[in-house]
């Protein structure tokens, strides 16, 4: 109860100031817009072709999956808090990773910034079982990789043909939501292959880098299946997204040892007065909400949400409570413009008229792995709600105006 009474009165402070500053910060969209033309990410996305061969990445990946080998696990005290295996300060109970727990028998005292050997949390009788436990998430990203390739050879591939791997530059559309949004799915994947590793008991260098090659490495292999493609192609664009995503992951842990900002998404199914726009959008996107939610960008919002508290550490603030900017983009009915030929009758349809435009977002947000809880179950599903942006009061800066929205998602 208490966290919904602040999360009320945070929402009600966030809408009055909105109000109160909503014709000063009109501008900001405008600069935003300038800043985003002023970047250079192309030529950082260009000069990625300087990186070694993407078959030489792959084959890395899965050598070092079949090669990796277990020395003893070291974990820090205080880190310990940030991952909720612990209840409180000393004395505290050892109860779980992020998936099953260890036994409560594991009691006992521990001084601030103590290092405990992995000896404190499995004895030598636990190898084997750190081993099957090895083997089943190996089995598992083999697994829910091959699953999901098939998934979106059924959404994506099938329709399409294949021939020679060919590259294209596919900067221009979308007005980059969809770069965003590989970020995104290389960011997630990453973070969840590295809490899977982490639960077999590997030390958290290692499964660090091994989720985030895993992440990177399976949003590779779909950009080669793009490759392949005739209706698409490898996009270096892409691959540098991919990037970006899974090094947002790690750079995160190796300069903080937490997840300080994360990087999250959120949808609305999106319906036009123009039966035209709704013939065209289920045409494109598809007409059922799973196939939109991949699809449609202009549905599509993606945050970057930061933890007040980890970056105020003295404050007084909630530990869950974070400020999130999101961008997101609308009126897109094709890759680069809103001309398409209607498949019925084959005439030329020009929707120039609809203006293609970006959106801007500011909104207070919730951290779920900060709420503390004892139940294991809770930890795990707060974990991977951590990918969604919760539905808040939010500004939104587009077209050189500020819009309130009372809840966004």
């Amino acid at each position: 109860m208490l966290i919904f009474l602040w999360w009320a009165k945070v929402s009600g402070i966030f809408i009055y100031f909105a109000n109160q500053s909503k014709n000063i910060i009109a501008k900001v969209d405008v600069g935003l817009q300038i800043l985003m033309k002023i970047i250079i990410v192309r030529k950082l996305f260009i000069r990625l072709h300087t990186f070694l061969p993407v078959t030489f990445t792959l084959l890395f990946s899965i050598t070092i999956q079949a090669q990796v080998t277990f020395s003893e696990p070291i974990f820090i005290a205080n880190d310990l808090e940030n991952y909720g295996m612990v209840q409180d300060s000393s004395p505290f109970y050892i109860r779980s990773f992020v998936f099953p727990p260890l036994p409560d028998s594991f009691r006992f005292q521990l001084p601030e910034k103590a290092v405990v050997n992995a000896s404190a949390f499995y004895s030598a009788s636990d190898s084997p079982n750190i081993q099957k436990r090895t083997l089943a998430m190996t089995g598992l990203h083999v697994g829910l990789y091959t699953g999901t390739l098939l998934l979106l050879n059924e959404a994506w591939y099938k329709n399409y043909p294949r021939g020679k791997f060919r590259t294209f530059n596919d900067w221009n559309e979308w007005l980059q939501v969809d770069k965003v949004g590989h970020a995104w799915s290389a960011y997630q994947l990453s973070r969840a292959s590295y809490a899977g590793w982490r639960w077999t008991g590997m030390p958290e260098k290692k499964a660090l880098w091994l989720g985030g090659i895993s992440g990177f490495g399976f949003q590779t292999v779909v950009e080669i299946l793009d490759g392949f493609s005739e209706e698409w192609g490898w996009s270096w664009g892409d691959f540098g997204a991919n990037f970006i995503g899974s090094s947002l992951f790690v750079g995160q842990h190796l300069a903080w040892k937490e997840e300080r900002i994360s990087f999250k998404f959120s949808f609305h199914k999106m319906t036009y007065d123009d039966p035209q726009l709704n013939e065209r959008s289920d045409e494109l996107y598809g007409s059922s909400l799973p196939e939109r939610m991949l699809k449609d960008y202009n549905g599509q919002t993606y945050w970057l949400s930061a933890n007040l508290k980890s970056f105020f550490k003295q404050s007084k603030l909630p530990p869950w409570l974070n400020v999130a900017v999101g961008y997101g983009a609308t009126g897109m009915f094709g890759g680069t413009d809103n001309i398409w030929t209607d498949p019925a009758t084959g005439s030329i349809i020009d929707r120039a008229n609809i203006q293609r435009s970006r959106q801007w977002y500011l909104s207070p947000d919730i951290d779920f792995t900060r709420i503390k809880t004892n139940s294991k179950w809770m930890r795990s599903l707060f974990y991977a709600l951590n990918a969604i942006k919760l539905p808040a009061p939010t500004l939104m800066f587009s077209k050189g105006k500020v819009t309130v929205h009372g809840f966004y998602f």
